[in-house]
């Protein structure tokens, strides 16, 4: 079997703070300044991946610093996952994918990059998106300047 590897994200995806907060926890606190938060609700929150697999690449996370779904009540996944479907119509009617990846990556077995928070990825897909660019050359394609996909998903998601 061969492998391909992109080491230019895992230091983005091990960084902690120095008083060894992870990264969600970090972008929620700073949702005012520098963060890729869109959008934050009572126990979830959605921001754009800063290495996002295509444009307008979400995820959806607990605002508690939790590495399951197993640790919240069913009741209160529920906001996630109304999160989710508001992020696809987000997403659908700003920038008109063909398709959407939706999951979650729980434990490091299943290929979680931030095990101790766990979080759900929407992942707008376009016909003809897949390519070995970024893999390969070390290079991205990427259609939208991340500052403007965050500045139109922010707005949406106020309204």
């Amino acid at each position: 079997m061969k492998f391909l590897s992109a080491p230019w994200r895992w230091e983005f995806i091990r960084r902690k703070a120095k008083d060894g907060r992870c990264l969600f926890c970090r972008a929620l606190e700073e949702i005012e300044r520098d963060s890729l938060v869109c959008f934050r609700g009572r126990n979830f929150f959605v921001l754009l991946n800063k290495y996002p697999y295509a444009t307008g690449h979400l995820m959806v996370a607990p605002c508690a610093h939790l590495s399951s779904p197993f640790q919240m009540a069913a009741a209160d996944l529920g906001e996630m996952w109304e999160l989710t479907r508001r992020a696809m119509a987000i997403l659908q009617e700003k920038f008109h994918p063909d398709g959407f990846n939706i999951g979650m990556n729980i434990g490091r077995a299943a290929g979680a990059g931030v095990e101790d928070h766990f979080h759900q990825h929407v992942v707008p897909r376009w016909h003809g998106d897949a390519n070995f660019m970024a893999t390969v050359g070390r290079t991205k394609v990427m259609s939208y300047d991340l500052e403007a996909v965050r500045t139109a998903l922010r707005t949406a998601f106020a309204t």
